[in-house]
């Protein structure tokens, strides 16, 4: 087998957190026997390691302060729309090269929204790529929330269109998504918890030796961002002179500022620029005084150190605020908020943390990057299974093909009651491949207005789908409302009532099928239906005689895309698509007064992003191979009631 190859696409915008952390797992995957290319759209940073990983440096972008949405091409310089043109045709070159089974596309499209149109012509190529490579995105254990409700359902549209899953650089124990990001069983369905990624080996190779013992150490990240904190530490640093205090700079800071910090200094603090060997000094400081980002806080639980946390919070900036919050419920950190903090305040909070032992901070597991490397063997294990299964199911087509045989399919979609958007959805999928559609309809909450939507469309029939969807099961069993614990008199007055009340609402679209919920039905109600309006009863299940019940046909769905027993959301394709394999060379295999459609069961009001982009693969499949079509329960009840 080949040696499995990962793209990462990530731009860091303000800090080098996003690079680190990226680098961090690429080198981790490197080490795992993978191939990494790392394409970085952010400013070069000298002191990530990319050791092990193809480092492809796109022309750079980045911002000034908290203004995400624009960016700059070099210092002064906007950047235009030649340099995102640059930018997309490299990234694009960079796939090419690379011919990744994985791809990695960091932050978005949960954030870095300034650069969708590139992300999503990265996305659309790759998916165009056959075989189409495993797509995850990246997220850290905080997000910045978003500014509107809209985006995040953007965001979740885009997952469920291009992605198969979200790596979550975090512990929902410590920091759940939800507390950053309005989450949904969508979303968290997606969600593959791994671990804060930590790079414990960082800087060893330059360990100073005794730098920073007993110090109190002040980082502000990469860029200009800290500034403000590091001033005020050198102000603080002046009221508490028996210790030494040691404040790091970063790189992005300009020379003059550098300066202005040096001869703000009193005799007893150091200013020096941001050091690759930071975690040792770390280690050996008596306090850490710095922003909340999440490589700082991992190297703060490394350090098992004392810390003050002055979150960064310009703007509309709630990322580190939010982490900072919850490390401080959890008694790891002293947090001061950056707007409203004074010298003397700090030199005092100084003096009680350094009077506090170590905290423990055991609680924050920091092998993320090891976990993602497993993760993306068994994702990628998991996709090279569903390639298969779609060459098995190919193959059983073609011998349909080469038979001269027609596979019959018929739709039923259930739970139907009022006109949504999720209706609306199903209903362009049923125009879009021109499928007979099938709706199981709840008599006790259908709408007016369903039947009004209805009547403009072509090639839908309305069923009933039991009487108000209400399980009358008792706990211990199954759920069912149509079941044998009731009285059979009592559930025919019901199914009599249902069948009436859609046949006046609905008119020529009603057809006479009794769907129970939940699929589950008295044998002995069977019998009644159909002096009471019914010509079919449909389940899920293989039917072992054409009639359920004499008079009464047995119209039987075969194979849903939803893993019910799992909580929701799509089943196992690989398992699906070998369902459907299945189902195929079962009706080739059968004489031909057995053949029977094959029932595909839907429910709409409860598909997320996933299950329908699964849903069109495999529709779109069946009907191009063109030994496959649809055909309405109409006209199959039809067929079958002229053959008794």
């Amino acid at each position: 087998m080949t040696t499995p190859h990962v793209m990462i696409a990530v731009t860091h915008l303000l800090g080098v957190g996003h690079l680190a952390r990226m680098a961090a797992v690429g080198r981790a995957l490197a080490r795992a026997g993978w191939r990494v290319t790392i394409a970085s759209g952010g400013r070069p940073a000298a002191t990530v390691n990319t050791q092990g990983c193809t480092l492809v440096q796109l022309p750079p972008v980045h911002c000034v302060g908290t203004d995400f949405s624009t960016l700059y091409a070099a210092p002064g310089v906007l950047a235009d729309a030649a340099t995102f043109a640059t930018r997309t045709d490299a990234l694009l070159a960079a796939f090419d090269h690379a011919a990744p089974d994985v791809l990695i596309t960091e932050l978005y499209p949960l954030g870095r929204r300034s650069l969708a149109p590139e992300f999503d012509a990265l996305l659309a190529h790759a998916r165009s790529r056959q075989p189409r490579p495993v797509v995850l995105g990246s997220v850290r254990d905080v997000l910045n929330p978003p500014s509107r409700p809209e985006r995040a359902e953007q965001a979740l549209a885009k997952l469920g269109i291009f992605y198969d899953g979200v790596l979550f650089h975090g512990a929902a124990e410590v920091v759940p998504l939800g507390a950053s990001w309005p989450s949904s069983p969508a979303l968290e369905r997606r969600l593959i918890e791994t671990g804060y990624v930590h790079d414990g080996a960082r800087g060893a190779e330059a360990d100073s030796g005794t730098d920073g013992t007993d110090e109190i150490l002040v980082s502000g990240g990469g860029s200009a961002a800290g500034l403000p904190l590091a001033r005020l530490a050198l102000q603080a640093a002046t009221l508490l002179p028996e210790r030494r205090w040691r404040v790091l700079v970063g790189t992005a800071v300009s020379p003059e500022a550098f300066a202005a910090l040096n001869r703000l200094a009193p005799a007893h603090a150091t200013v020096e620029r941001a050091r690759p060997d930071f975690p040792a000094v770390l280690a050996r400081a008596a306090l850490s005084v710095s922003q909340a980002g999440y490589n700082t806080v991992l190297d703060l639980a490394a350090a098992q150190a004392r810390a003050i946390l002055v979150p960064f919070a310009e703007g509309a900036e709630k990322e580190q605020t939010l982490r900072a919050g919850e490390l401080a419920q959890r008694g790891l950190a002293r947090v001061l908020a950056l707007e409203t903090l004074t010298a003397p305040a700090l030199a005092e909070a100084a003096r009680e943390r350094l009077a506090a032992p170590r905290p423990d901070w055991s609680a924050i597991g920091r092998d993320g990057a090891a976990r993602t490397a497993q993760v993306l063997t068994e994702q990628l294990a998991r996709r090279r299974a569903v390639d298969a299964a779609w060459g098995r199911l190919d193959a059983v087509l073609a011998q349909a093909r080469a038979l001269g045989r027609m596979i019959d399919l018929w739709w039923r979609d259930d739970d139907a009651m009022a006109p949504t958007p999720a209706l609306e959805s199903l209903l362009a999928r049923a125009a879009r491949w021109q499928a007979p559609l099938t709706l199981a309809v709840i008599p006790a909450r259908a709408q007016p207005a369903l039947a009004a939507r209805l009547s403009e469309i072509d090639r839908v029939d309305v069923a009933v789908h039991g009487f108000a969807h209400a399980n009358h099961a008792p706990p211990t069993d199954k759920k069912a409302e149509f079941g044998a614990h009731r009285l059979t008199e009592v559930m025919i007055v019901e199914a009599q009532s249902a069948c009436e009340q859609l046949k006046e609402l609905f008119g020529s679209q009603f057809l006479p099928v009794f769907v129970p919920p939940w699929n589950r039905i008295a044998p002995d109600l069977l019998p009644a239906l159909p002096g009471v309006g019914y010509q079919a009863v449909s389940t899920f299940r293989r039917r072992t005689a054409r009639e359920a019940a004499p008079g009464l046909l047995a119209l039987n769905t075969h194979w849903d895309p939803i893993d019910w027993k799992g909580g929701g959301g799509l089943a196992d394709e690989a398992g699906l698509i070998d369902l459907m394999t299945d189902l195929i060379a079962g009706e080739l295999a059968a004489a031909p007064g057995e053949l029977e459609p094959i029932g595909l069961l839907t429910h709409h009001l409860v598909h997320d992003g996933w299950i329908d982009r699964f849903l069109d693969e495999m529709i779109d499949r069946l009907l191009a191979s063109g030994a496959a079509r649809f055909v309405s329960a109409r006209a199959v009840i039809a067929a079958q009631a002229g053959r008794r």
